[in-house]
């Protein structure tokens, strides 16, 4: 459960960071926006490591699900836009292979 709260953590810092850089360079909004994203990135980074598995690849992987939903909840809920059917199927779909990477059986 844990390893979930850093996962969602670090989705939110990830797309916030990135969404910094976007409205620096894509809505001309001031330069400082980018040291926010910077900021931001960084928490990210920390928060992904914090992850309880024994390989990066592996919570980088599982990670990516979460990110795909924080993404489209920040489209929804910060951008204004309504994730249509195919964003929900396709996160969906994510989510299913990021629980497969995370509760698959290993040998």
């Amino acid at each position: 459960m844990k390893s979930f709260a850093y996962m969602i953590l670090a989705a939110a810092a990830e797309i916030a960071g990135c969404f910094a850089f976007w409205a620096w360079l894509r809505l001309d909004r001031s330069a400082l926006w980018a040291l926010l994203g910077i900021v931001a990135l960084v928490l990210f980074a920390w928060a992904l490591t914090k992850v309880d598995v024994a390989f990066a690849g592996r919570a980088y992987a599982a990670y990516a699900g979460i990110y795909v939903v924080g993404s489209l909840i920040w489209l929804w809920q910060v951008e204004g836009i309504l994730p249509d059917r195919w964003d929900v199927f396709g996160a969906g779909l994510c989510i299913v292979g990021a629980a497969v990477i995370v509760f698959g059986p290993r040998s």
